[in-house]
């Protein structure tokens, strides 16, 4: 039943994920990226260079076993999630902006997150078999990401009533998707992450906190407006934590590797929207309601 669930269940569920993104995506939001070329490289740098860095500080600062240490960089190198545009949208970001760095973030992670997990992979020595596969990883990430959000952007061409019809049941089944992901790699693993969910409890409230705030100030720095702030603030602080459980499982195979990003979508919901909140009220914004 397990490996039914590894093997066919995980990968399925993901496609549909990343089938929604697809849906919502046209070219328009990858040009859109060059009309704020400051904003979006200080947003792609700090996903694909300052976070994985900072992981790896804290991954080290807190000593984590090999599989948990890589769990964290993997989560750390995955992607933005589907729900950062959610939040975006709340709490009044540039939602159009906050979907071409998904699109754009999905496309680099073909590259940065093999290279990111199996340089973790080498540097904590778990699963060093794994270390001359990198070809391979590439490969299956392709399958598991770029394929679906393809074949969405496809059907929104050909179709784009349909697709925008199925937009919010394809963002609905996406959200119980993500949930009863992270409730299987929980429940498979209970027994190593009731050994160590305090340490994992902590890293991973500090990663999601330092990624959002990073997010946040960084592009301001080079000249983003606060709505665009917003965007990437949530884009880079909200990682695509199924994404990450499903290459530690069905690429990597260790359900150990994805407990990390199990254990933080179950903490960033909150802490996005404490966050989310304390920007608007630090700015005087009110949150549009939920559609």
């Amino acid at each position: 039943m397990g490996s039914v669930f590894t093997s066919i269940a995980l990968p399925v569920a993901l496609a549909i994920v990343m089938l929604g993104l697809g849906l919502g995506l046209t070219r328009a939001d990858f040009e859109r990226v060059l009309r704020h070329p400051r904003v979006t490289l200080a947003a792609l740098a700090c996903q694909i260079v300052v976070l994985p860095a900072a992981c790896f500080a804290l991954v080290l600062a807190f000593d984590l076993p090999p599989a948990l240490a890589v769990g964290m960089m993997l989560l750390a190198a995955a992607p933005g999630g589907t729900s950062a545009n959610l939040f975006s949208h709340l709490f009044r970001g540039d939602v159009a902006l906050n979907i071409s760095l998904t699109a754009v973030n999905s496309v680099l992670a073909l590259v940065t997150l093999p290279l990111i997990v199996n340089f973790s992979l080498g540097w904590f020595g778990a699963g060093a078999d794994h270390l001359g596969a990198q070809a391979k990883t590439a490969l299956d990430v392709v399958v598991i990401v770029l394929l679906p959000v393809l074949l969405g952007m496809l059907i929104r061409f050909r179709r784009p009533g349909w697709a925008d019809q199925m937009d919010r049941p394809v963002r609905r089944a996406s959200f119980t998707i993500l949930v009863l992901v992270m409730l299987g790699a929980i429940i498979t693993n209970w027994a190593l992450l009731a050994q160590e969910f305090g340490r994992l409890s902590v890293i991973t409230v500090l990663f999601c906190l330092l990624s959002l705030t990073v997010g946040f100030v960084v592009p301001r720095r080079f000249g983003a407006s606060h709505p665009q702030a917003v965007a990437t603030s949530f884009e880079i602080g909200i990682h695509n934590a199924t994404l990450a459980i499903v290459v530690a499982q069905t690429v990597l195979g260790s359900t150990e590797l994805s407990l990390p990003a199990a254990v933080y979508g179950v903490l960033m919901l909150p802490l996005a929207i404490g966050f989310g909140t304390l920007v608007r009220s630090r700015y005087g914004l009110r949150p549009e309601p939920a559609a």
